[in-house]
């Protein structure tokens, strides 16, 4: 895996500090994920890491911005969201069916017991990353 520029908002930091703590390892691992996922594309070369909505964001060129949150107001559950005009969504619910619970065409949920299926999951976030690419492609290219 090669090293990735990642060009950080010290306010995303803040905002980690913010979330409790079980909350905060487990964005953290969302996190990791993004980036993992994004060294190991060749084509790319930096992220940024912001806040979009008051959410840690992650952004690339050619891809389509992937945020993650938790909310008070669904303290056991915690998101992945993805830009709701696009069809990253409706391509996961395609080719994973109930491997994932969504919410409308914006988000993959986790509850906080829940397994986090990796390999299903970087592939959704590569599919984000890379959604400019693959967007004109049958099932974004799954």
């Amino acid at each position: 895996m090669k090293e990735i520029e990642i060009h950080k908002n010290p306010e995303v930091e803040l905002k980690f500090k913010s979330y409790p703590e079980e909350i905060q390892s487990k964005l953290s691992y969302l996190r990791s994920l993004i980036i993992e996922t994004a060294a190991e594309n060749t084509a790319i070369k930096k992220i940024e890491e912001t806040l979009k909505w008051g959410e840690p964001s992650y952004l690339v060129p050619k891809g389509s911005t992937i945020r993650i949150d938790w909310k008070a107001k669904t303290p056991n559950q915690y998101a992945m969201y993805f830009k709701c005009t696009t069809k990253l969504v409706s391509t996961f619910r395609e080719v994973y069916g109930d491997l994932f619970k969504y919410e409308k065409n914006r988000a993959i949920l986790f509850n906080l017991n829940d397994k986090v299926p990796k390999i299903e999951l970087k592939e959704c976030i590569s599919l984000a990353l890379t959604y400019h690419a693959v967007k004109n492609t049958p099932r974004l290219g799954k």
